[in-house]
């Protein structure tokens, strides 16, 4: 029989970082922690609460970031802005042009730091996007910005630009410490999860973000019914396949709670309040709707830095946890293959989609099938100068390059599993195995079909009343420039094509 071997990314454990190492045991954490970031108890959230403040060194970021959050500046597109608010949004702004270039060598080092300065630049970069006057078409940003940001985008492999990473997995701490920390259990601690930076500072816009990271701890539980799988997998016997039967059903299960947890953002964010006064503030270059333009001042001071070609801004797309899901059930090839949204692998930001970014505007999708890697591996993909006509990079695959980059190492290390299961179902003969991998694909197509409910109350309603109802044939766009609200039922329709019994 085959089993697991022991170096297998599903058998290598993360360094706890509450629990001390026993002298004597094998170190097998550099593999686990650096190749793929997945905590056996926080999944793609980090062990810890991020970092809530980068050390003195970087203290102007700190501050002018702190500067925004108190001031209350206020989004340059509000129809009802007053003179006295445009003036602090612009004192505000040549505070941030008069910092200093700081070097950021000595984040190179640690990994939380540098996500925290990403964190830290890409939100002032947005507050001072989006305080701009509507009038300019084309924003410049400053060389204090522009230089760390990309230095630092370069080191992690990201898009200067807000991410999912920046808006959920790394922007997070506890209301209250868990009673202990060595058994921190996720699904106590859902309720218990608070925001460490906000736009607005309103409880809608921190449910927004916190419905995003329940659902990532209750994931959790997933990852580890998905672990087990495998495992009895690779002995494939009569008794394995009666425990992934059990297993399935059991995956099943944590998948509509992540249904549920989804739908619950309707209780503490208003729709209306989000499309008007929080949405805004997501969007990337590639998002706007007017044809501006996002200009990297200072760029030329780094011969090393590259014009940046990615800027959608923050999407559920970005979701490892669902994009797992998807491949580990082989939905991918059904929910992501055959809907090829995208555009050019090497087009500029200035040349993209108009778009109007939101977290939950894609559908929280799947990865690349096998038929779309030899395109480029998603850390790649999205830059690619080469010359001539690239293919169109379908939209699933290139928020993947908006992932920690660990987390697309997973995915790919997941993807080349040598015995995935649906192919094992697919070859089975065991009417109760099929039937529940069917019973997986089903919540996982109800979750789609949460999202498309979710996409249609804060974007479609709140649009069409926006625009009136001579543009209710034309839905709103979503990052990366989709039509949101067709976008996902697409994708929800597609997963529900993956279910075996629509297939015999």
């Amino acid at each position: 029989m085959d089993h697991l071997p022991p170096n297998h990314f599903l058998n290598l454990p993360r360094p706890d970082v509450f629990v001390p190492t026993l002298a004597g045991t094998p170190d097998t954490s550099t593999l686990a922690a650096h190749d793929f970031d997945v905590d056996t108890r926080t999944g793609f959230m980090p062990p810890e609460p991020p970092l809530t403040r980068l050390p003195s060194a970087w203290e102007p970021w700190e501050a002018a970031l702190e500067d925004a959050i108190q001031s209350k500046l206020q989004l340059a597109e509000r129809p009802d802005l007053s003179d006295e608010e445009r003036a602090k949004s612009e004192l505000w702004r040549d505070r941030v042009r008069e910092l200093p270039i700081l070097p950021i060598a000595d984040l190179k080092s640690s990994e939380v730091r540098l996500r925290r300065a990403h964190h830290v630049l890409a939100w002032i970069m947005h507050f001072y996007v989006h305080t701009t006057p509507t009038s300019v078409h084309n924003i410049h940003i400053p060389p204090p910005i522009t230089v760390p940001l990309l230095q630092v985008c370069a080191q992690l492999q990201l898009p200067p630009v807000l991410t999912y990473s920046d808006d959920v997995l790394y922007n997070w701490a506890f209301k209250t410490p868990p009673a202990s920390n060595i058994l921190f259990a996720p699904k106590q601690e859902l309720h218990n999860l608070r925001c460490l930076t906000l736009f607005t500072g309103t409880r809608d816009e921190e449910e927004f973000y916190l419905s995003s990271a329940r659902i990532e701890l209750r994931g959790v539980e997933a990852l580890s019914v998905m672990r087990a799988i495998m495992d009895e997998a690779f002995v494939g016997d009569a008794i394995a396949i009666r425990r992934i039967t059990t297993y399935l059903r059991a995956l099943a299960d944590v998948i509509r709670d992540l249904r549920e947890l989804l739908a619950g953002v309707r209780q503490g964010c208003d729709p209306q309040i989000f499309y008007d006064e929080i949405r805004p503030w997501f969007k990337g270059a590639d998002s706007d709707t007017k044809g501006c333009k996002w200009i990297f001042d200072g760029i030329e001071l780094d011969p090393t830095l590259e014009e940046p070609t990615e800027l959608s801004g923050p999407s559920a797309g970005q979701s490892s946890l669902i994009h797992a899901l998807d491949i580990f059930l082989g939905v991918d090839r059904y929910s992501h293959s055959h809907f090829p949204v995208g555009r050019s692998q090497n087009s500029s930001s200035s040349s993209a989609s108009s778009s109007s970014s939101s977290l939950n505007d894609s559908s929280a999708p799947s990865a690349p099938s096998s038929t779309s890697s030899s395109s480029g591996s998603p850390s790649t993909m999205a830059f690619s100068s080469a010359p001539g006509p690239p293919p169109k990079v379908p939209f699933l695959t290139r928020m993947q390059s908006y992932m920690p980059r660990h987390h697309r190492a997973f995915l790919r290390h997941l993807q080349a599993n040598p015995r995935p299961l649906r192919r094992l179902v697919e070859q089975s003969d065991d009417e109760a195995l099929r039937e529940a991998y069917d019973v997986a694909v089903t919540a996982l197509k109800e979750f789609r079909d949460e999202h498309v409910r979710i996409v249609a109350l804060y974007i479609l309603i709140p649009s069409r009343k926006a625009a009136g109802v001579d543009e209710a044939d034309s839905g709103p766009k979503g990052t990366g420039g989709t039509d949101a609200f067709q976008f996902v039922k697409g994708v929800r329709d597609q997963t529900a094509g993956a279910l075996l019994s629509r297939r015999e």
